[in-house]
């Protein structure tokens, strides 16, 4: 995660304990959501200080947030004068441009020590701003390469889950912003007054790991694998064994230097490395939908032990196998039922040999 941040208690003054999120034509339902769950319900379990929520409208006019959705708002960009946290629920689009009279009151806010907040798309906005160079910062998994592209001055961090940088706080994707949100809580009032609204949400209240876990694994490009198809379902149906270059280039009936060719222009990966990613969504699925022990999924997925397992996963997930279990078991999983596809060794003359990750 980030450096950790000086932590300033900003509560006592109202202007301080002011959250302000913003609202425009084309809103994010979901991003805004987050911030009206966490900042602006009433919740008199806290202490009187708790924070006081409010609604500004960069657009004019009717608003229309997704889903069809209107809004009426508490006030126009004047309204970010008086906050003490302003927060960003998303934006239009990563290319769409954000207005003069946007940035220039979110600078002027910053300038007199208001924190800001994006989740999600949100971070183009600061972006835009100016309020992000030199500083870390994170979006969506599927933004991160154009954040970084359109803003080099930012250091994009695409594995985490949300960046504090004590002034300038960003999510990565959608639901990550709820975690950051949590986050202010356990900054501002502590990690109980957290854990309550965690608890009222039904959520845990702090994630491990990052983003990583939530990308879905790649897909086979074509067609130009078409002699290598096969070869990648032998592989598929065979992840517990052990797979040699060599072997698989004779099974494709190709020399190695055409079959390692060919299957990075189908995957765009080394057999490896394409290896390695089906393991590790194999032994998600078993982890989420079984009850078998980190060993047996190891064995049964190819990692041979857990140890190599737990590598694996908190160097790709950033947390290991049963942690990841917790968090993500599938309603009514259990009794999952797997067999390997053998003992290992050799099978229609494919290698015993370990095929390294990242190999080739």
């Amino acid at each position: 995660m980030a450096r950790l941040p000086c932590i300033v208690k900003i509560m006592p003054n109202e202007t301080a304990s002011l959250v302000v999120a913003l609202a425009y034509d084309g809103l994010c339902t979901f991003e805004f959501g987050l911030a009206v769950e966490v900042f602006g319900l009433p919740r008199p379990e806290m202490r009187p200080d708790w924070y006081r929520f409010a609604v500004a409208s960069v657009d004019p006019g009717p608003l229309r947030a997704t889903g069809g959705v209107r809004l009426l708002v508490d006030g126009g960009l004047e309204m970010l004068d008086q906050a003490g946290t302003i927060i960003v629920p998303g934006w239009r689009g990563a290319d769409v441009p954000v207005p003069e009279a946007l940035r220039e009151a979110l600078r002027r806010a910053a300038g007199r020590g208001a924190r800001l907040l994006s989740i999600c798309s949100g971070v183009f906005v600061l972006a835009a701003a100016g309020l992000l160079d030199g500083r870390r910062a994170t979006t969506h998994w599927r933004y991160a390469a154009r954040l970084a592209a359109a803003y080099p001055a930012i250091m994009v961090d695409a594995d985490v889950l949300y960046v504090d940088e004590g002034q300038v706080l960003t999510s990565a994707g959608s639901a990550a912003g709820l975690d950051l949100c949590l986050h202010l809580v356990r900054r501002d009032f502590g990690a109980e007054a957290a854990n309550r609204v965690a608890r009222r949400l039904a959520v845990p209240a702090h994630r491990d790991g990052g983003q990583a876990q939530f990308i879905e694994r790649p897909v086979p490009r074509a067609p130009a694998g078409a002699r290598v198809a096969p070869v990648l379902d032998y592989m598929l149906a065979r992840l517990d064994q052990a797979h040699g270059q060599a072997a698989l280039a004779r099974l494709a009936g190709m020399s190695l230097r055409s079959f390692l060719r060919h299957f990075r222009s189908a995957t765009g990966l080394a057999p490896g490395e394409w290896l390695l990613r089906q393991r590790l969504a194999r032994a998600r699925e078993l982890l989420e939908t079984g009850d078998c022990g980190v060993e047996q999924v190891a064995v049964a997925c190819g990692f041979g032990t857990a140890a190599t397992l737990r590598h694996h996963f908190h160097r790709r997930l950033g947390l290991g196998p049963s942690d990841y279990r917790r968090r993500f078991r599938r309603e009514g999983a259990g009794n999952k039922v797997f067999a390997p596809s053998g003992a290992g060794g050799t099978e229609d003359g494919v290698s015993a040999a370990a095929l390294a990750p990242g190999d080739g």
